[in-house]
């Protein structure tokens, strides 16, 4: 069953908005890295996050004390039900479902938690914080939010798991029962995660991202929220989602991603959005591109936006949708010219582009894509 995309909603480090972020993005505008660091540590991280004016008028009790994943994830679910023109009422509350992407999950409040109990012991353990540290937390508040009362799920991936998301919608909109599926991915960022990622040698100690380069120096973390109305009517078309699979080793990555393209480019394809970040997924999913469509045009957001991880899915799939009814594909930032791809290193015009392919090859080992449509 084919499901179309019915409204969007973007949270990201460079603003808030599907049209005010996408112009930026067309102008070739990236996010500003800012340091953060820990107290007793001397080691600092450049990130990109989110501006707190792009959270400004988000207010509800549920979201007094929750973490700021659980707040992107309000402002971009809110933007995309808006968007679709959909108001939830008591008689329709019960017809819509929510799916929430996460990887990483409430990293802030989850170390000040345990902080707490090696801190001062067990009886610091917190009751108001506790709740933020589970998984599924922003998908109860934005369900308390909205007032959804239908199936509520969250999945936890690497950043693959955005469109594993898409592929359980459509599972459940199998279901004559449900009208709509709201899928949201976010991410929050902290030192801690920095960390991590620099340990297992992935991380940049500072901008830019430089994709698709022969040497991988790694990426920038970022955090934020993406957020679609998936319908059985709508702007864009989600023609075929590929589940994808899982890989043992990076050098493994390249044959899943093959596999993905052959199934998707069946048809003519004009676009990829690729998910190259500076890391070993720029090489697996060049020579994939090289392979098997090697006349599509490419581009990749990731070094004006950082790596979302859990939100990069979504990002990609509205940067893909709003492309296609643009007719335009943004810049790709800090490219060699070197790259053997066919890149949009410009403001490229796209008139009369039909289809495209979004990529996401996690870091955990998981990759999968979708192929869009516009009629």
């Amino acid at each position: 069953m084919s499901l179309a995309i019915a409204g969007m909603g973007w949270v990201t480090p460079l603003g808030t908005g599907v049209d005010s972020v996408w112009e930026r993005l067309l102008q070739s505008q990236e996010a500003s890295a800012t340091t953060i660091s820990e107290q007793f540590v001397d080691r600092a991280y450049n990130v990109f996050r989110v501006p707190e004016s792009a959270l400004k008028g988000i207010s509800h009790p549920r979201l007094r004390r929750a973490s700021a994943i659980s707040r992107f994830a309000a402002a971009a679910g809110l933007q995309a039900l808006e968007s679709a023109g959909l108001k939830l009422e008591s008689q329709n509350a019960e017809r819509i479902a929510l799916i929430f992407a996460i990887s990483n999950g409430g990293v802030i409040y989850t170390k000040r938690f345990y902080h707490e109990i090696v801190q001062t012991g067990a009886q610091a353990a917190s009751p108001l914080l506790f709740p933020e540290t589970v998984f599924n937390a922003p998908a109860s508040h934005l369900a308390a939010i909205l007032g959804v009362t239908g199936a509520t799920y969250t999945l936890v991936g690497d950043g693959a798991v955005g469109l594993a998301a898409i592929t359980m919608a459509e599972a459940l909109m199998a279901n004559e029962a449900l009208d709509y599926c709201l899928v949201v991915g976010t991410e929050e960022i902290d030192w801690l995660l920095c960390d991590a990622y620099r340990r297992w040698r992935l991380l940049r100690m500072a901008p830019p991202i430089e994709p698709f380069s022969k040497q991988n120096r790694g990426m920038i973390l970022s955090e934020g929220a993406g957020a679609i109305v998936l319908a059985r009517n709508g702007f864009v078309t989600i023609e075929r989602a590929h589940p994808g699979g899982h890989f043992r080793r990076r050098a493994e990555a390249g044959k899943i991603l093959k596999r993905i393209l052959c199934d998707l480019g069946q048809v003519e394809i004009d676009f990829v959005v690729s998910s190259a970040n500076g890391t070993f997924v720029d090489q697996a999913e060049s020579q994939a591109l090289q392979e098997i469509v090697p006349n599509a045009l490419v581009y990749t957001v990731t070094p004006a936006l950082g790596e979302g991880v859990g939100a990069a899915g979504l990002w990609r799939i509205i940067l893909a949708a709003q492309a296609l009814r643009s007719e335009e594909v943004p810049p790709v930032l800090h490219a060699d010219d070197s790259v053997r791809l066919r890149l949009s290193i410009s403001r490229t015009p796209i008139p009369s582009a039909r289809r495209a392919i979004v990529l996401s090859c996690g870091l955990n080992q998981q990759a999968a894509g979708l192929r869009l449509a516009i009629q």
